[in-house]
């Protein structure tokens, strides 16, 4: 079971803003910072398997989780400031982390995540060593991190006074220099397609869900799925199912782009989907040839059969097995299919956490006094999907649901 306390403070990064000192055309949050960075992350990736090199992609998973918990725990301090401490006073830097540490020490049951985190707040201080296989995976990481925020600078320039951004725009552009190695980075900051790709998912960050009710906090439709994946990773990790390295890359990117055909139909709310009984396969239909005619297109060809396998039927459990795709069973995903070569994926247990995230962004804004009858009927429908005993992919889902909302 998902300890709730630290679901909660990982939902905390839906509150946290970014470059508050600054004019902002939209509100820039650290949970939709952390997902574009991931989107990144799969770029880059990509281009680098392409060329032959290993990326250590359950690296890069914990890696974003980690650094996601270190910014909630030190939302205070600023980037910069946490900067100059390591630099100038390394010793409080290093106690710094260690009281980073003992704020998840008692949320974070997974002894072997924790002992992961540990070793990676390491490395990020430069006290432990990046294993010499892992150095290309690094690097492609602090890559994404650094263009993520390039992105956010160039979102924002046009509302302020160049005065107020000159300096920082030095910095990052300094920053980047050391990265420009990596081919899709190369093609990003020269706005080829991987760019074109990157602005349509970009538009996941403008768009808000539960769009028809004031609701505290708001969560874009990117920062939710980030957010559904990374509850993906945890019960993973958490099911007993000992998922194999693509499947636990498969579930957590599957999550994480679940809703990116959305970046060109936008959302339709489940109410109206259904309004008729044909309208759903209509629907699914014209989403379909939107998505064909205008993402597609912008997806290199190394990955895109890989992100259309994550987006077409993104909640069912599904294998590769002799040349296309069979949905399964969980018990097949465990006995038959837990290997690399089948890429299994544990649709269902994504589509659960999509439904926990809407569960908590409904229950979180009534608590906090924001109610509606849409976020009521909402958070009521949703518990009645998962009656008692009810167990998803290894999960106790009514268990689960009862725990989040108590």
């Amino acid at each position: 079971m998902l300890n709730k306390k630290l679901v909660l403070k990982i939902f905390e990064a839906f509150s946290i803003e970014r470059w508050n000192d600054l004019i902002r055309p939209f509100d820039l949050i650290e949970m939709d910072k952390a997902a574009e960075k991931m989107v990144l992350v799969y770029i880059l990736g990509k281009f680098e398997e392409n060329a032959g090199h290993r990326i250590n992609w359950e690296w890069l998973i914990n890696a974003s989780f980690f650094d996601l918990l270190k910014k909630i725990a030190l939302c205070d301090i600023k980037s910069p400031v946490q900067a100059l401490i390591k630099q100038e006073y390394p010793s409080e830097y290093m106690r710094l982390n260690e009281w980073v540490l003992n704020q998840y020490r008692p949320l974070i049951e997974d002894e072997e995540l924790f002992k992961n985190f540990t070793i990676y707040i390491g490395q990020k201080a430069g006290s432990i060593k990046v294993k010499e296989e892992d150095e290309l995976t690094f690097h492609v990481y602090q890559a994404a991190h650094k263009y993520s925020t390039i992105r956010e600078l160039e979102m924002i320039t046009p509302v302020n006074e160049k005065v107020r951004l000159t300096k920082i725009e030095q910095e990052l552009n300094r920053d980047i220099q050391r990265f420009l190695d990596l081919r899709g980075l190369q093609l990003l900051t020269t706005k080829q397609r991987p760019y074109e790709f990157l602005l349509k998912t970009e538009q996941l960050r403008f768009q808000r869900r539960w769009n028809q009710t004031p609701r505290i906090p708001n969560t874009s439709v990117i920062g939710h799925s980030y957010f559904v994946a990374i509850l993906s990773f945890l019960l993973s990790r958490q099911n007993g199912s000992r998922p194999c390295e693509k499947r636990l890359f498969n579930n957590f990117f599957s999550a994480l782009f679940h809703d990116l055909p959305e970046a060109v139909t936008r959302d339709i709310i489940s109410p109206v989907k259904q309004a008729t009984d044909e309208l759903p396969s209509i629907v699914k239909h014209i989403e379909d040839e939107i998505v064909n005619k205008e993402l597609v297109p912008l997806m290199e060809d190394f990955y895109k059969d890989e992100l259309m396998y994550f987006t077409n039927d993104e909640f069912e459990n599904r294998v590769y097995d002799d040349g296309k795709v069979k949905f399964v069973e969980y018990e097949q995903l465990n006995s038959v299919y837990n290997k690399n070569e089948f890429n299994p994926v544990d649709g269902r247990l994504v589509r659960l956490c999509d439904h926990a995230s809407a569960l908590l962004e409904a229950d979180i804004s009534i608590k906090h006094g924001i109610t509606s009858v849409h976020l009521e009927a909402g958070r009521k429908n949703i518990l009645t999907i998962y009656p008692e005993c009810t167990v998803i992919n290894g999960i106790n889902a009514y268990e689960l649901f009862k725990n989040l909302v108590e």
